[in-house]
């Protein structure tokens, strides 16, 4: 047998679906962008500020809120694939895009993660559907379940 071919009745692993990777990367990776963000606002409290619609929050609003994000965004980049997941994730934009009221370049920030959430689930979800068919077309190189 050759090295890149399973042998007869050797048990090939399932991949894990692309649209679960996909999307929890993007949300692992928007936590610790709004963790930095935070640390950025709390850096912010210093500077002179020009009034805006929104006053900067106090210090422990903005670890609060900050943190309490960041850990909302890790546990839901760890739901993926589970019932709901993908809406708790949808919704969980919503409060990303909110930073940018307080700290005008997270408006720039979540909407460049929103893209790639919505590109995330519907490449994801291509590549799974593409990986599906392939499998049964060839099942002989199919995952065993």
């Amino acid at each position: 047998m050759s090295k890149d071919r399973p042998a007869p009745g050797d048990r090939i692993k399932p991949k894990k679906p692309a649209r679960v990777q996909f999307t929890s990367t993007v949300l692992a990776l928007e936590a610790f962008c709004v963790a930095f963000a935070a640390v950025a606002l709390y850096g912010l409290r210093d500077m002179p500020y020009e009034k805006g619609p929104f006053e900067l929050p106090s210090p422990a609003s903005i670890w609060v809120v900050g943190g309490t994000l960041f850990v909302v965004l890790l546990v839901l980049s760890r739901m993926m694939g589970t019932p709901g997941g993908y809406v708790a994730g949808s919704v969980a934009q919503i409060p990303v895009l909110a930073t940018g009221l307080v700290l005008t370049m997270m408006w720039v920030v979540a909407i460049i993660f929103v893209i790639m959430w919505v590109v995330s689930l519907r490449l994801g979800a291509r590549i799974d559907r593409e990986r599906a068919a392939y499998d049964a077309e060839h099942p002989e190189t199919a995952p065993n379940v």
